[in-house]
């Protein structure tokens, strides 16, 4: 019998350069202009041109726009370098959302409960040590039950969302004012007590140099520490690992905490920093959308600054034309996700490479 070869096959690539590697993406997003350019027009009439302009206008319109933008991106950064180290060890934490969430509602109860019982300075460090150890909890009861007996922390962990999503859900209508109204309204809005100060005059400065530090301390852990070549390992190989005496339980155990902690503190800025406020929706969808910005960004915390800029702009982008030009916002979400799809498939390219056989026929 006679068997032929075909005339491509796919090969991993062993390496590719960083410029040759971000060439690629940058062509892959102006291609992606192209073709959402084409759709947008046969779909609506609209210019294309105009579109991206106005996106453009949703974040840089004027010094208001840009430090939003600027928060935005620090807040997504903050979830995304959560999950890293999780994903780094191969423990797929998909319950930054719920750790988050969880973080914003322990920073809220100290805002609603502890209001005259301190200065305001000792209760924002109350409420930042509360949400950090309410996020490292929630993230510690997937990582004991994995470590224990073995069970799939991709459903265990996304389970615990929805049971956060229900417990702050709950007390909203118990703290809701008015009563009943189901939203608890702006927390110590007079008095501003556990609200985070501004810097310089700018209300979201001190979130955006804590993420900035955060993102620092990230890359030094997991490049140079001890604990971060630990956690390497394991995500090679448990096997590796345990043979050349890493204690694998410790390190899934350690590195969620790490995971839930970080995400707590990104639900205390959203409540400290931002919002003023708590409800089901705080966290927004940020734990999901930081599972691609780590991942786009190879887990490397510098690289997410990038990716989080893009993402955060396409969004705020995609809400301006939505608002300005009258349409459906799944149109603009249309956009984005077209957008969105040319780069995540830039990184086949990039990963992995075509390579052309020779027609040689094999005979048996």
């Amino acid at each position: 019998m006679k068997m032929r070869e075909p005339l491509f096959h796919i090969a991993k690539r062993r390496r590719m350069d960083f410029w040759k590697a971000w060439l690629i993406r940058i062509v892959a997003v102006l291609f992606a202009l192209v073709v959402s350019g084409l759709v947008s027009y046969l779909l609506t009439k609209t210019n294309p041109i105009e579109i991206y302009q106005t996106m453009w206008k949703g974040s840089f319109k004027n010094a208001r726009y840009i430090w939003n933008l600027a928060q935005g991106i620090a807040i997504l950064l903050c979830v995304s370098l959560a999950v890293t180290p999780a994903f780094k060890m191969r423990f797929w934490n998909i319950g930054a959302e719920g750790q988050a969430l969880i973080g914003g509602l322990v920073a809220a109860t100290c805002m609603l409960k502890l209001e005259g019982a301190m200065p305001s300075w000792l209760l924002i460090l109350v409420m930042l040590c509360g949400s950090m150890l309410a996020g490292a909890i929630w993230g510690l009861v997937p990582a004991v039950f994995k470590a224990k007996w073995g069970t799939n922390e991709t459903l265990f962990t996304l389970m615990m969302n929805y049971i956060a999503i229900q417990i702050v859900s709950y007390f909203t209508y118990i703290w809701a004012v008015p009563a009943g109204s189901g939203k608890i309204g702006i927390i110590n809005q007079k008095s501003q007590i556990g609200w985070l100060p501004a810097l310089f005059g700018q209300k979201y400065l001190i979130n955006i140099l804590v993420v900035l530090a955060v993102t620092v301390i990230i890359f030094v852990y997991l490049k140079y520490s001890k604990h971060g070549y630990e956690l390497s390992v394991v995500g090679e190989s448990e096997n590796t690992a345990r043979y050349i005496g890493i204690n694998v339980k410790k390190v899934i155990i350690r590195t969620m905490i790490l995971s839930g902690a970080l995400c707590g503190l990104a639900g205390f800025l959203l409540v400290a920093g931002t919002d003023h406020t708590i409800d089901s929706n705080t966290v927004a969808g940020r734990g999901f959308t930081a599972i691609m910005v780590s991942w786009l960004a190879k887990f490397n915390p510098f690289s997410m600054i990038l990716t989080s800029l893009l993402i955060v702009f396409l969004q705020r982008g995609a809400g301006q034309v939505a608002t300005d030009m009258g349409l459906n916002e799944s149109f603009s979400d249309i956009i984005t996700g077209i957008i969105i799809f040319f780069i995540i498939g830039c990184e086949f390219f990039i990963n992995y490479q075509i390579k052309r056989t020779g027609r040689r026929e094999e005979s048996k």
